[in-house]
């Protein structure tokens, strides 16, 4: 089984880092692996409304979406961390989130997701809130803790100091381990719940 840790700040060892080692320390006493990406650094640009993705099945835009895509695919579960910004999401995370789920075809559901944000005070709860929509569009269960998974710092590692913050992080890490392996359990047993064709429908008459 394995979780996908997508890092979406620019640091790469600042406190969004911070909560998500906490949480790898966690999976690995599961027995869960995990796999980093680092996207926050990157020059990623946002959706080009070409549906190129619909003929092809990838990104017209080939770069970090389309190699995270095939990993996003193979794994059981993603945790996304991001910094606040402004009470939103890191503008290069949420391009690179805009095109790896709108552009990727596969079955995502019974992957399990989880969000977690870090600011130095507000805005965590709006954040939170947005990433985790990427996961309920797609019929992807949402991991959830203690609280909001959120954790607090403004300086690189001050979240060391955020012992509840710290604690969330463990408690969400145990409680989508456990997710994971229950679902994977089940599909054993029952398979995936059957799906619906999809039907569309706007206000256009």
């Amino acid at each position: 089984m394995k979780v996908l840790l997508i890092n979406g700040s620019p640091n790469a060892n600042g406190n969004t880092a911070m909560a998500l080692r906490e949480m790898e320390k966690v999976f690995a006493e599961q027995g869960i692996e995990t796999e980093w990406i680092h996207v926050g650094n990157m020059a990623i640009r946002g959706c080009l409304a070409c549906q190129t993705c619909y003929k092809n099945a990838k990104c017209a835009i080939d770069d970090i979406v389309n190699e995270v895509a095939t990993k996003f695919e193979a794994c059981d579960g993603m945790v996304v961390g991001s910094p606040v910004y402004y009470a939103g999401a890191n503008g290069t995370l949420t391009a690179f989130l805009d095109r790896l789920f709108y552009s990727t075809r596969f079955d995502k559901r019974m992957k399990v997701g989880a969000a977690v944000v870090a600011a130095r005070r507000g805005g965590l709860s709006s954040t939170f809130d947005q990433l985790n929509k990427y996961f309920t569009i797609s019929g992807m269960p949402v991991a959830s803790g203690q609280y909001w998974n959120s954790i607090h710092g403004a300086k690189p590692g001050q979240a060391a100091e955020d012992a509840e913050g710290l604690q969330s992080m463990r408690t969400l890490a145990n409680n989508m381990s456990f997710l994971i392996k229950s679902i994977d359990l089940g599909k054993q047993q029952f398979g995936l719940p059957e799906k619906e064709k999809s039907v569309f429908t706007n206000f256009v008459r």
